[in-house]
C-alpha cells in the first residue's frame, strides 16, 4: 500500500511540476528578424528579452523557435508540434514578411496566421501579433494590404498587436545591416523597446 501511494505521489508531483514549467513558457515564432540573422544569437532581441525577463519575471522561459527564411506556411507546419512540446503560456507570432517578399497571395498568409492563432488559443496561450512592412518597390497597393493584414487580424481576434516591429530602426542605416532588411546589433535593443510595451500587459495579466 505504501509503495502504491508513493508511486501515485511521485506521478502527481511530476505532473504538477510539468504544468508549472509549461505555464511559464513564452514561445517566439518568427523569421530572420527574430532569429538574430547574421549575428550571434545572444545579441538578438529575443535573447535580450530573455535577459530582461530574468530580472523582472524570472519564472518565464523564452523559447525561440524562429527560423531565417521562414514563411507562414512553414511556421504553420511546425507550430502544432511546438505547442505540444512546450505548452507555452504566451506566443509571440512574427511571420509573414517572407511571404510578401516572395509575392505570395496575402489571403493565404492571413489564413495561415489565423490558423496558428486559433491553435494557440486552443492551447490556452495568449498571442502577441507582430506586424511588419515591406519595401515600397512592391507597389503601393500590395504594401498597404500587407501592412493592414496584421491590423485586421488583430482586430478580428482581439489580440495584442505591434504595428511595425522595426519602428525607428528600418530607415536608420546606422541600425540596419547592409542588406537594408535586418537590424544590426545596435538596432536590436530598439526592436525590443518597440515590442515589450505590448507584451508586458499580457505578462501582468497572468500574475
Amino acid at each position: 500500500m505504501f509503495f502504491k501511494r508513493h508511486v501515485w505521489f511521485v506521478l502527481l508531483a511530476t505532473l504538477l511540476l510539468s504544468k508549472l514549467a509549461s505555464a511559464s513558457t513564452l514561445l517566439v515564432m518568427g523569421d530572420s528578424l527574430s532569429a538574430a540573422h547574421n549575428m550571434r544569437p545572444e545579441v538578438g532581441w529575443v535573447s535580450l528579452l530573455q535577459n530582461q525577463l530574468s530580472e523582472t519575471h524570472p519564472a518565464i522561459k523564452v523559447v525561440n523557435a524562429s527560423v531565417s527564411g521562414e514563411t507562414t506556411q512553414g511556421g504553420l507546419a511546425r507550430f502544432d508540434k511546438l505547442l505540444s512540446e512546450h505548452q507555452p503560456r504566451w506566443v509571440i507570432l512574427e511571420l509573414g514578411a517572407n511571404d510578401a517578399l516572395r509575392g505570395y497571395p496575402l489571403t493565404q498568409t492571413s489564413q495561415n496566421l489565423e490558423t496558428m492563432i486559433e491553435q494557440a488559443h486552443q492551447s490556452n496561450a495568449q498571442v502577441l501579433l507582430i506586424g511588419n512592412q515591406i519595401p515600397q518597390n512592391f507597389g503601393k497597393r500590395y504594401t498597404e494590404m500587407f501592412f493592414n493584414l496584421y491590423k485586421n487580424i488583430a482586430a478580428d481576434y482581439q489580440l495584442a498587436y505591434v504595428p511595425f516591429m522595426l519602428q525607428g530602426v528600418a530607415l536608420n542605416k546606422e541600425l540596419m545591416q547592409a542588406d537594408g532588411l535586418h537590424p544590426n546589433k545596435a538596432g536590436q535593443p530598439i526592436v525590443l523597446e518597440t515590442i515589450f510595451p505590448h507584451l508586458q500587459p499580457l505578462l501582468s495579466d497572468s500574475e
